[in-house]
């Protein structure tokens, strides 16, 4: 059975690039109620981009 996500839900962040590349992780709602945005390889890309979270 599935854990309750509470405080750190499972998030999709999307690549701003263009290429449809996704990451998945968690985020702690308290630190970031916000929607996330990181910094992460893109390999479809191969260069660094922005990923944001995808809120589906």
């Amino acid at each position: 059975m599935a854990k309750p996500t509470g405080v750190r839900p499972i998030v999709k962040l999307r690549s701003t690039a263009g290429t449809g590349y996704t990451y998945v992780t968690r985020k702690n709602r308290r630190n970031d109620p916000g929607r996330l945005v990181l910094r992460k390889y893109d390999p479809m890309a191969r260069r660094h981009a922005e990923f944001r979270e995808d809120r589906s």
